[in-house]
């Protein structure tokens, strides 16, 4: 792999040299600070001082070019927005077309500058993450808080780009303008004007300032949502999943096995606490009887993350088969009269969770031009299933017996997901085909293959430019020079256990566990809290629980097409948190009457907060975190899902914990202290760390 210094050699425009970031001479210099620091021969005040003011000189250098370009480019844009003024009232085709030209050549240059700065942004991050990590300094906080913040910050320039944008927005248009001119009198007789194309060079410049700008979409937000690795194909050289690899239909099984163990999750929640009176125990048993389900995940994950690293088909026969047989026994457990058995079942049914399965199938075996779109649609899937999940669950209401087996609204759900993975199950036996995994990618899966490391290497790529953030990680840039050079093995091969895959990721992960378990404290519990002071029925709850879960989608919509293009995702995080802090505080029973109004009002504000904060919060994970956690078994995925599973665990059993002690009369304010603390704890560390999450 070529290391940075070379590369940004490589990539320099002719002509333009002497004003790039000096990374070479930055890197000698953090070598030499090292070595004077070891011997004793620098203080540490006079080391940050000397490398801050080479960094706001290099920064500054970098800056005064840009805007030179800028203003050399505006100027041409000027020039040609007179011209094309003169050809507003008497059009010549010819003339039109050589504007059309001159427009395109001010656009290539637009692009190279725009790279200019991607690649020098990306060369300042990569040498506050070398000296970090070099000097065992948190330099990077204090420079980025120091230098962002300040009005005359010199560090926006680069990393915001600060007036370029309005340049790219002029020229798009100016041609934007000509090309429908072009086309109006060229080809009015020939084709619709709107059927002309889009200049090429428009999409270019776009691309350009998308990827410097790290502007988000809904499809990219969805997408990144599911934290799932996406590789940047526009410089990939080597591509290692080949088209015939993937099957469309094995991806769409994929896909249904998310929503309907999404389904299973939920479908109970309206009925758990009747479910458990009916076998003699108390309503808060609910919890416990909800939470089995994501104890036993806790297990699986793990162990089908592993077995993933060898067979895709074999773990979703597996999955289907264990969670047709939970179903069962959650079903018969009401003619047996055992809440043994119906624990049983639902631990069944979180043994037989595939959610690491389904994240690595779109991971590996999807190709990168639509994995997005893959990634897009396993979130959605997941939201459909938890919205359908309660809904279902609210139309099974019906009593009656079918020989010795018992139907009514706390077994039916079990029959009905039974039904539903035995079709399934039937569908995938017919339909899914195994994708062929070579020895060397499952060497390099499970981190015991140093020759199948190379094939990967490639991934760093992913950890540059904006879209990262200005910390160093557990993996060096492969910049070192002769006699400092890292193992690419131990830092670029997948994480080797969990203990060691969570130090690679530290705030984002607990801000997912307070989120999740404020959301379980609110969906577990629903049943039993509007029962006890609204008197709410099955259906009612059911309803309640389904225009939750709708939000999902539209929340999402709105924080990645608006909400992420205006605000920085710290502002975003910083803000749910406090949004979400909010609402947990309006759902305590203070004094006097607990109106359906406040409960309803408090739920949607903690729900919906809760949906940005977990959408920003994982598209800021997956952006932040180390390509040793983008595959092998203890990837990003699979602690995302061992922080949220540990987090429903947790809140279930402090719903059946309050309860039992406390009794339903003062269930609902004992567990929200818990997710007040919690919050609180999450707002704190990402003050902390609020600086280091500058982008």
């Amino acid at each position: 792999m070529v290391n940075f210094s070379k590369k940004l050699t490589t990539y320099q425009i002719p002509g333009w040299e002497e004003h790039y970031f000096n990374y070479k001479l930055l890197k000698d210099r953090v070598k030499e600070y090292t070595e004077q620091t070891k011997e004793g021969n620098r203080d540490r005040r006079r080391v940050l001082k000397d490398f801050s003011k080479l960094l706001d000189d290099e920064i500054e250098k970098i800056v005064l070019f840009m805007i030179e370009q800028q203003g050399l480019i505006a100027a041409r844009l000027e020039d040609l927005g007179k011209k094309k003024a003169r050809l507003q009232d008497l059009p010549l085709l010819q003339e039109i077309s050589e504007l059309r030209e001159d427009c395109r050549e001010v656009g290539l240059d637009l692009v190279k500058l725009l790279r200019f700065v991607d690649i020098n942004a990306n060369a300042v991050r990569k040498i506050l993450k070398k000296f970090d990590e070099r000097l065992g300094y948190k330099f990077t906080d204090y420079y980025v808080s120091s230098r962002s913040n300040h009005p005359y910050s010199q560090l926006q320039q680069v990393f915001k780009h600060v007036g370029i944008g309005a340049v790219v927005g002029a020229l798009s248009r100016n041609l934007g303008d000509l090309e429908e001119r072009e086309g109006s009198y060229l080809n009015i007789y020939d084709q619709h004007p709107l059927a002309i194309p889009k200049d090429p060079i428009i999409d270019l410049i776009k691309a350009t300032a998308d990827k410097l700008t790290n502007s988000m979409n809904f499809l990219r937000f969805l997408g990144q949502h599911a934290l799932i690795a996406q590789e940047d194909t526009t410089g990939s050289e080597v591509e290692h999943i080949e088209e015939d690899k993937y099957h469309f239909i094995s991806l769409v099984l994929n896909l249904v096995n998310t929503f309907l163990y999404m389904v299973n999750t939920y479908i109970i929640v309206p009925t758990a606490d009747d479910y458990a009176t009916r076998l003699g125990a108390a309503a808060t048993v609910c919890g416990v009887i909800i939470g089995s389900m994501a104890v036993a995940q806790i297990f699986s994950s793990v162990y089908f993350s592993a077995w993933s690293n060898r067979s895709y088909f074999r773990p979703l026969l597996f999955s289907s088969v264990v969670l047709l047989l939970g179903n069962v026994l959650y079903a018969l457990a009401y003619d047996l009269n055992s809440l043994v058995i119906l624990l049983v079942g639902r631990l069944l049914c979180g043994f037989g969770s595939a959610r690491a399965v389904n994240r690595r199938y779109i991971s590996d075996c999807v190709p990168p031009r639509i994995r997005m779109q893959a990634s897009a649609a396993f979130v959605s899937a997941s939201a459909l299933g938890m919205a359908c999940g309660p809904a279902l669950a609210g139309l099974l209401q019906t009593n009656l017996k079918v020989s010795v087996f018992t139907i009514n609204q706390a077994t039916l759900p079990g029959w009905v997901m039974a039904f539903g993975w035995f079709v399934y199950l039937i569908w995938l036996w017919i339909s899914f085909r195994e994708p062929f995994l070579d020895p060397d990618v499952k060497n390099f899966h499970e981190g015991s293959s140093s020759s199948s490391s190379a094939r990967y290497l490639d991934q760093e790529e992913m950890e540059q430019g904006l879209a990262e953030q200005l910390m160093p990680s557990y993996e060096d840039d492969q910049t070192v020079g002769q006699g400092e050079r890292l193992s690419a093995p131990s830092t670029l091969r997948p994480a080797s256990s969990v203990v060691s895959a969570y130090r690679l990721l530290t705030v984002q992960l607990l801000i997912y566990f307070m989120l999740k378990y404020a959301m379980e404290i609110l969906l577990s519990e629903s049943s039993v809290v509007t029962s006890y002071y609204f008197g709410w029925n099955t259906s009612t709850i059911a309803v309640f629980l389904a225009i939750l879960g709708l939000t999902v989608l539209p929340v999402n919509a709105v924080v990645g097409t608006y909400i992420s293009n205006m605000f920085e995702d710290r502002q975003i995080l910083l803000a749910s948190e406090v949004v979400l802090l909010a609402g947990v505080l309006l759902s305590f029973r203070v004094a006097g009457t607990y109106t359906v109004a406040q409960y309803v009002c408090s739920a949607l504000l903690t729900f919906v907060s809760a949906e940005v904060l977990e959408g920003v919060n994982l598209s800021l994970l997956s952006q932040v975190k180390s390509s040793r956690l983008s595959r092998g078994t203890y990837n990003g995925g699979l602690l995302s899902t061992e922080a949220g599973t540990l987090a429903r665990v947790a809140a279930d059993g402090t719903i059946t914990l309050a309860g039992g002690l406390l009794g339903r009369a003062a269930l609902l304010n004992a567990t929200l202290l818990p997710s007040l603390l919690i919050c609180l704890a999450s707002i704190a560390a990402t003050m902390s760390t609020y600086n280091s999450l500058f982008y």
